[in-house]
């Protein structure tokens, strides 16, 4: 079998509810698609989410990588030799994860229909569903009590409140869902880098009665050690997220103790290859281990769920980043069900783009 054809483009689409976080706000987002035919007749599918913040790239330094660099290794070679062609791209392109992602799951796509079998049983089937939780942005108290509401009522079990700006209002925010959506929703907490080391001991402490779940990415990641310092002074776990970019961060926070738990994104870290060495590491060492995501399509939001689906260490899904998205051309490659992802029966990914 060989690679016959490649095809990249890029589809822009704006968010049904725009969103804040500790750094940015984002009404609108790029996604690149990639399209990869074997001779056989077999097409895979794969998706870039490029974002500036995280990934360090953009729609248009994707699409050169894609054109440019990955469409020249991947014509005429083997698509099954997935390994050695993955590593000849990190190699080229040590610094464009989301670019490489979508060559990982377009390649992985491609193995999934050659062998008739849905990714996730193919990579080992641990699981059939996992629990997303949804976010809810930084916004007024009003407004976040109102989306709070509304998504218990679509009958999601976990929330994810954003923070990050302001310490005094995060607390009084996650005090105040608690209070509405009750005892049993899981809640968490992501402060996207925001906090200084007491600016977080003093948010725990104060929420405390919140029962938080999670608490993500407290402090910048330029700064590495004052993770490991809220590690040591709050009682609830920490996760890494945008500290966590490569295996040799998975490495670095594990033998540091800089993190209880690692947010793993597809885009953040290169596709699912090195998700999965990335989930060997953590589980070597105790990390406890989640699937995140970024503004992407239902297409990488099924390679996410596949990943997870496929590992017990994997044990947390933060899956939402398709939810919004008005126009998404792979609606559908995802089963959203009473708060639960499945996938799709389909052998791959599960979803052909017409």
């Amino acid at each position: 079998m060989k690679i016959s054809k490649i095809e990249v483009w890029p589809v822009d689409m704006k968010l049904a509810v725009p969103y804040t976080i500790a750094y940015d706000t984002v009404e609108q987002v790029t996604n690149v698609f990639l399209r990869v035919e074997t001779n056989t007749g077999l097409v895979g599918f794969g998706c870039a989410a490029p974002d500036l913040p995280v990934t360090g790239e953009t729609p248009e330094t994707v699409i050169a990588a894609l054109e440019q660099v990955i469409t020249p290794i991947l014509l005429n070679s083997d698509p099954l030799r997935r390994t050695r062609l993955l590593d000849r791209i990190k190699q080229a392109l040590p610094n464009q994860p989301s670019a490489r992602a979508a060559a990982d799951i377009a390649l992985h796509d491609i193995l999934g229909k050659l062998a008739n079998l849905s990714l996730w049983q193919l990579l080992g089937g641990c699981r059939v569903r996992i629990k997303t939780s949804v976010t809810i942005g930084i916004m007024s108290l009003d407004e976040t009590i109102e989306r709070a509401r509304d998504f218990v009522q679509q009958g999601f079990h976990a929330i994810k409140v954003k923070g990050g700006r302001n310490v005094s209002e995060d607390i009084d925010r996650v005090l105040k869902v608690r209070e509405v959506v009750g005892p049993h929703v899981e809640l968490r907490f992501d402060a996207n880098q925001g906090y200084t080391v007491a600016n977080a001991t003093e948010f725990v402490a104060k929420t405390r009665s919140a029962k938080l779940e999670i608490f993500e990415q407290p402090t910048p990641k330029n700064e590495p050690d004052l993770m490991g310092r809220v590690v040591t002074e709050v009682p609830i776990p920490v996760m890494a997220d945008e500290s966590l970019m490569s295996l040799r961060d998975a490495f670095r926070i594990a033998r540091r103790g800089m993190a209880d738990m690692v947010n793993v994104k597809l885009m953040k870290v290169g596709g699912i290859d090195e998700a999965l060495q990335i989930n060997a590491v953590a589980r070597a060492a105790g990390l406890e281990v989640m699937i995140g995501c970024m503004d992407e399509v239902a297409l990488s939001i099924a390679a996410g769920l596949h990943y997870a689906l496929a590992r017990a260490n994997v044990m947390y899904a933060d899956l939402d980043g398709h939810l919004d998205l008005i126009d998404d051309p792979t609606d559908g490659a995802v089963i959203l069900k009473d708060g639960y992802l499945y996938p799709t029966q389909s052998p791959g990914i599960g979803f052909d783009l017409k």
